[in-house]
């Protein structure tokens, strides 16, 4: 990653969910997209005003204009304006050569997007969207244009069809490729962060934020919980029988429309390890159940559902949800400094362990 940039993710955790209507992007009120360069590249403002208020991100959008003029002369593409979602990556619709549709993806440099273009690439368009080709050295994707591509948190199914389908996708990306043995997958893999060692770093960083959190005393702890989900993390990538290709940060607003009616992942963060790793924010954000009274009643039959539609065990989709969303708490309260929303999320935390067990 470039320089002193901070991104609200997970470089020192196992990824920061935004507290957004369902992870729906937010641009900030009363901003529009603005030009940039020579060129007038219109940049929206959801970049100018996170990453671009970063040395590292503003030196980036500085160097857009010349990113995409590159891109446009690499693929023959014809621009049309860009989406204005995404906070680390500039996206506009495109024809490509041969009037294919498309999609112009450049990637803000930070190592979770680095392996991207590899798992879209060996996922081939099952579960995914397909990437057409890409640049490396430019951060540059050109991917399939999903059409409608409505993201799930816009979706008007019910809860429990999002659920089911969103568990479908996950089923069909930890089947492919099909055969463990291939090149392309053993290759990935060996390209890939691995969730064993992931964890192990992410556990000893909750062991410490925890104990500095008990003696500074301005968070309502629960030791045992904390304790908990150490262990989990520690203990969780370890045992797991499969070892496959996870997205990373398979939120609803990560699965979009695809003209078959099926739904499709985007924006991979790619590891290589436990498969119940994954359905956490899927779980948790699909019709918030943490906003109903009795949010454990909510999520214990839909843990069920997603769980026997992925070919997963509950039990283990549930003690990873319990030890991620304490690394989400214990995050919070060290980098954001937000303890009214680090409480919040140790509540969910602990709705999530009653379902262990």
């Amino acid at each position: 990653m470039d320089g002193d940039v901070k991104m609200l993710t997970a470089a020192d955790g196992p990824g920061y969910q935004a507290e957004t209507p369902e992870s729906g992007a937010v641009a900030v009120p009363g901003r529009r997209a603005e030009p940039v360069g020579a060129l007038g590249l219109v940049v929206p403002a959801i970049l100018r005003d996170g990453i671009g208020r970063t040395p590292g991100g503003a030196a980036w959008i500085a160097r857009l204009p010349d990113l995409v003029e590159q891109a446009v002369a690499r693929w023959g593409l014809e621009l049309g304006e860009p989406f204005r979602t995404g906070y680390a990556s500039w996206c506009a619709p495109t024809s490509a050569h041969g009037g294919r549709d498309a999609v112009l993806k450049i990637v803000f440099p930070h190592d979770e997007a680095r392996h991207e273009a590899r798992a879209l690439r060996a996922w081939g368009g099952r579960g995914a969207v397909r990437l057409l080709d890409d640049a490396p050295e430019d951060w540059a994707l050109l991917l399939e244009h999903v059409r409608p591509g409505t993201p799930m948190t816009e979706s008007d199914e019910t809860p429990e069809e999002r659920l089911a389908a969103g568990a479908d996708v996950h089923r069909e990306l930890c089947a492919a490729p099909a055969d463990p043995g291939s090149t392309e997958l053993l290759d990935l893999h060996a390209a890939v962060p691995s969730v064993v060692e992931v964890c192990r770093g992410w556990s000893d960083l909750l062991a410490d934020r925890a104990a500095r959190a008990a003696v500074e005393g301005d968070l309502d702890l629960d030791p045992g919980l904390l304790a908990l989900a150490v262990t989990f993390l520690r203990d969780l990538p370890t045992s797991a029988e499969r070892d496959v290709v996870v997205h990373g940060d398979f939120n609803p607003g990560n699965l979009l429309r695809a003209p078959d009616g099926r739904w499709v992942v985007i924006d991979p963060k790619p590891m290589h390890g436990d498969p119940a790793y994954d359905l956490w924010p899927l779980l948790s954000q699909v019709d918030d159940p943490f906003r109903r009274a009795r949010p454990a009643d909510v999520l214990r039959p839909r843990l069920a559902l997603v769980s026997d539609r992925a070919g997963l065990d509950d039990q283990r989709v549930a003690a990873w949800s319990m030890a991620r969303a304490c690394e989400q708490a214990l995050w919070t309260w060290a980098e954001l400094g937000d303890l009214a929303l680090a409480d919040r999320q140790l509540q969910r935390a602990a709705v999530w362990a009653s379902l262990v067990g």
